[in-house]
C-alpha cells in the first residue's frame, strides 16, 4: 500500500524524522527523540505536523438540526467561531469518533480522526442522508499544524500582526498571514497552551518554515501520545472505542440532556446515572510497565483492562488509564496482570499532569 503524505513530508525528511506508517499518512514519530521533545512542549515551545487530520463541512437550511441529531453535546450554544469538543455514537452508545466542530460563518467545519476517517465521512453522510444538509470532505484543502507550549502566545504574535492573547479557550479566529486567510484557535491536545492554524497546504509548509526559523521545535507522534497520556485525555483506539460509550470514557461532560432526540440518547443519559465502566488513573508501584490490554485486577477479580500505560515522562512515573467495572478510590491498591505476574499499582487523581 502507497502511504499518503501530508503537504510537509519532505519537510520532516530533510529534519532526517523517524517516519512511520499511522492512519495510513507516512508521519514522524521522532526527530530527535520523544523525551526531549516532550519537554520541549512542556518547557518551552513546539509544533506538531497534524495535516493528516481530516476536515468536513455542513452547510444547509438543517445543519444544525442535523448536527444536534448527530452528536449528544449541544451544538446549538455555540456562538460564531467557537469550538465544541463531542463525540459521536452508535446507536448503542459506542463510540464513533470523537472530534471538534466549529461553528463558522456560514458553515461547520468538523476536525475528526486520521485514523478514522473514511470511517466518519461515510457515517456522517450516511446520517446526513435524513437532513437538508451538504457533507463534504474537504481534508485535502487544508494544513493544520499544532503549536503548544508556554510560549506559543510569545512566538505566534510575532508572526501573527493580531492580538491572539486574547483568544479563549475552544474559541478561534480568521486572521490574514501570508496572503492567506487563515483560521487560528485555542483547544490542544497536549495540556499545554497553544494553538491550532488551519490553511492551505501551501501556506503550511511557508508556516512551518517561519516556525523553524523562530526556533520553534518540531514535535513527532510520539511525543504527541505521551504528553495527551499525561493530560489524561482521550485517544481513539484506547479510551474510546467501538464498544467504549463516552460516558465510560469520562466524557459524560459531553453528553447533554437536550430536548431534541440524538443518537443512543436514551442509553447514554442512563448511563450518565449508572454507569457501567469508568476511566481510573493508576501508578505503578512495582516494577513493569501497564500496556493497554492488560487486566485489572481488584479483590481476587479481573475488573476492567488498562487503556493507555507508559512512562509519564515530565512526572518520571510510570501511569496508566484503565477501564473498571467497579469503584476504585483514590490511595487503594489494584494489581496489573504483566506477563502472568501481578503487579501493585496504585489509584491516583486524574489528570496526571496539570500545567499552573
Amino acid at each position: 500500500m502507497t502511504l499518503k503524505k501530508t503537504p510537509l513530508h519532505g519537510r520532516h525528511q530533510a529534519l532526517e524524522a523517524r517516519l512511520v506508517d499511522f492512519a495510513g499518512f507516512e508521519m514522524p514519530v521522532l526527530y530527535k527523540g520523544i523525551l526531549e521533545e516532550h519537554a520541549a512542549v512542556r518547557n518551552e515551545v513546539g509544533v506538531f505536523d497534524v495535516s493528516h487530520m481530516g476536515e468536513m463541512t455542513v452547510k444547509g437550511p438543517q445543519a444544525l438540526e442535523f448536527l444536534e441529531y448527530l452528536v449528544p453535546n449541544n451544538v446549538s450554544r455555540l456562538d460564531t467561531y467557537q469550538v465544541l469538543y463531542t463525540c459521536m455514537c452508535y446507536p448503542d452508545g459506542g463510540t464513533v469518533d470523537d472530534l471538534l466542530i466549529y461553528k463558522m460563518l456560514d458553515h461547520y467545519l468538523l476536525v475528526i480522526n486520521a485514523g478514522n476517517t473514511d470511517k466518519d465521512v461515510e457515517w456522517i453522510q450516511q446520517q446526513a442522508a435524513n437532513f437538508d444538509v451538504e457533507a463534504k470532505n474537504v481534508g485535502a484543502e487544508f494544513s493544520q499544524l499544532a503549536l503548544q507550549g508556554p510560549k506559543a502566545d510569545e512566538v505566534l504574535s510575532k508572526i501573527v500582526d493580531t492580538d491572539l492573547a486574547s483568544l479563549k479557550y475552544f474559541w478561534s479566529q480568521e486572521v490574514e498571514l501570508f496572503g492567506e486567510k487563515v483560521l487560528v484557535s485555542r483547544t490542544g491536545y497536549t495540556g499545554e497552551n497553544g494553538f491550532e492554524i488551519y490553511g492551505s497546504p501551501e501556506f503550511g509548509v511557508k508556516l512551518w518554515d517561519v516556525l523553524m526559523d523562530a526556533g520553534v521545535h518540531p514535535i513527532g507522534l510520539g511525543a504527541r501520545d505521551s504528553l495527551r497520556f499525561e493530560a489524561c485525555l482521550s485517544l481513539y483506539g484506547h479510551e474510546l472505542e467501538r464498544d467504549i460509550s463516552p460516558v465510560e470514557a469520562g466524557l459524560g461532560w459531553t453528553v447533554k440532556d437536550k430536548p431534541n432526540n440524538y443518537i443512543a440518547k436514551d442509553i447514554l443519559l442512563e448511563q450518565k446515572q449508572n454507569p457501567p465502566r469508568h476511566l481510573i488513573g493508576l501508578k505503578m508501584l512495582d516494577p513493569g510497565v501497564a500496556r493497554q490490554g492488560y487486566p485489572v485486577i481488584h479483590g481476587g477479580q479481573e475488573i476492567g483492562f488498562i487503556t493507555s500505560g507508559m512512562k509519564a515522562p515530565a512526572l518520571d512515573s510510570f501511569l496508566a488509564l484503565a477501564l473498571v467495572n467497579q469503584d476504585v478510590e483514590v490511595g487503594a491498591t489494584v494489581q496489573v496482570e504483566i506477563r502472568g505476574a501481578h503487579k501493585q499499582m496504585e489509584c491516583i487523581k486524574m489528570p496526571f499532569y496539570k500545567r499552573s
